[in-house]
């Protein structure tokens, strides 16, 4: 049986730069991803022009930068992340070819192979969040599975998070104890009856 091999993160992208290659309709689904999640994203997307939408999200989010250019190699520098979603097959390779010669993480818009990740569908609940992926295969999939766990993780699931914090801070003992402690209250989540 085939398996998804994916590692999953949680990257802070206030902290990383991000470029995104592409202005179109693809590029608005990108940082829109991106914005969804990390609010405070810091991207720069590179286009000869820009769907009107990814227009007013640079207006709405300070840390977003429009350029308006071809892309060129030394957009690369001080990147940690980049995205190519041109409508230009020549172009988006030349991007993948480049980020990795400088080992730099990529994603090329609806083309797996040339992926160093995958965006896949998130659900958010204060500080809950939980990624999902079908390793490429069926976007529609993670939809749905984002749209069920949405519906299902209740709305006050961040109180019990914090509240579980602030009882954390308040634990004594070593490591193994302030574990076992936790996972003897946590339990009651797994065994619902």
């Amino acid at each position: 049986m085939e398996q998804n091999e994916l590692y999953p993160i949680f990257l802070k992208l206030h902290n990383l730069n991000v470029l995104i290659v592409g202005g179109g309709n693809v590029g608005l689904e990108k940082l829109s991803f991106l914005l969804k999640s990390s609010p405070n994203a810091n991207v720069e997307v590179v286009a000869k022009d820009f769907h009107l939408e990814i227009k007013v999200l640079a207006e709405k989010h300070p840390s977003i930068k429009l350029t308006e250019s071809k892309f060129k190699k030394k957009m690369l520098k001080k990147r940690h992340m980049v995205i190519a979603c041109t409508n230009d097959l020549k172009v988006n390779k030349k991007v993948y070819d480049l980020a990795r010669k400088r080992y730099l993480i990529c994603n090329i818009a609806d083309t797996p192979d040339l992926c160093d990740y995958y965006l896949g569908g998130i659900v958010t609940k204060g500080n809950v969040k939980i990624a999902i992926s079908t390793n490429g295969k069926s976007p529609t999939t993670a939809k749905r599975l984002r749209e069920f766990f949405e519906e299902v993780i209740p709305e006050d699931i961040n109180q019990m998070v914090e509240n579980l914090n602030e009882y954390r801070k308040t634990l004594k003992g070593n490591f193994e104890e302030k574990v076992k402690r936790m996972n003897e209250i946590t339990s009651s989540l797994k065994n619902k009856e």
